[in-house]
């Protein structure tokens, strides 16, 4: 049995090809070896890759691996909501990530449900217990965010809805997570906060990423990453030491776990786990 109670997770996005599909299978055959918690899978806008998520959890399940699907409110109906709900219950799939999403391309409105926390209110309305619901973080705020004030109570009204646990936005400053920890203590927030950990493979990739979502790349971080221009192996060597380091300092204060944004790759991640002796 496995002695340490912190979660370490795996996080997928579905396929858009047969071709895709394969490399997927394969990666996750040699990312399962890492015996990860669970592999949680992306769901994309408006619910653009509803059936391929779900082709994707059901697979994971077969293997016999646990499995969380992302659930996004935006561009979605209640109906629609319960007929996926209705069918992850139908195939014993007990893990969801509920998360607002973002508006299709060309959506004007944001349908019946404006924010995560009606997502949440609504499949504990509709399920009950059945399901541990994660919900995002954000330690650097949400980019859509009026003040970190209103931040902090838009992420304790998706618990009081009824989530379990959290999973944060990727970042690199290690003291904008224990901030935020400790703000939510202080609000009475008890909940799990995992942090999202995002390996370094790409300069141009994770700045691109990063100003979509608003994480902060450190100033001295993307002077050094600026500085290895197309040097894929310095990169690469420096953003293991710099993800490794975070890592280990978040688990000595007390980080619930690590959650690995994986891009579908194997070899950072998984290095990144040997470094740190993990254990799902």
């Amino acid at each position: 049995m496995n002695a340490d109670p912190r979660t370490y997770s795996l996080e997928l996005f579905p396929p858009q090809t047969p071709e895709g599909a394969e490399k997927l299978r394969a990666a996750r055959a040699r990312l399962a070896l890492l015996r990860p918690r669970f592999f949680s899978v992306t769901f994309g806008a408006g619910g653009s890759t509803r059936e391929r998520t779900l082709n994707t959890v059901l697979e994971i399940q077969a293997e016999g691996h646990r499995a969380a699907p992302h659930l996004s409110c935006i561009g979605s109906t209640p109906e629609s909501i319960r007929a996926i709900l209705d069918q992850y219950r139908a195939n014993g799939i007990r893990h969801l990530v509920a998360l607002r999403g973002d508006l299709p391309s060309g959506m004007a409105q944001p349908g019946t449900f404006r924010y995560a926390n009606e997502l949440v209110e609504f499949i504990r309305k509709e399920t009950g217990d059945w399901f541990h619901i994660e919900v995002a973080a954000y330690p650097e705020y949400h980019p859509q965010a009026k003040s970190p004030e209103d931040d902090l109570l838009a992420f304790k009204r998706k618990l009081d809805a009824g989530a379990n646990s959290a999973i944060t936005q990727y970042f690199y400053n290690l003291d904008a997570y224990v901030k935020f920890v400790d703000a939510c203590q202080a609000a009475g927030i008890t909940a799990p906060i995992v942090p999202g950990i995002m390996p370094i493979a790409s300069f141009a990739n994770l700045a691109r990423f990063s100003d979509n979502c608003g994480a902060e790349i450190p100033r001295w971080m993307r002077k050094k990453l600026e500085s290895y221009a197309d040097d894929r192996e310095s990169i690469r060597s420096f953003g293991l030491d710099v993800v490794t380091q975070l890592c280990e300092r978040l688990l000595a204060h007390g980080a619930p776990g690590l959650h690995f944004y994986t891009l579908n790759q194997v070899s950072l991640t998984s290095e990144l786990w040997r470094r740190l002796r993990l254990s799902g």
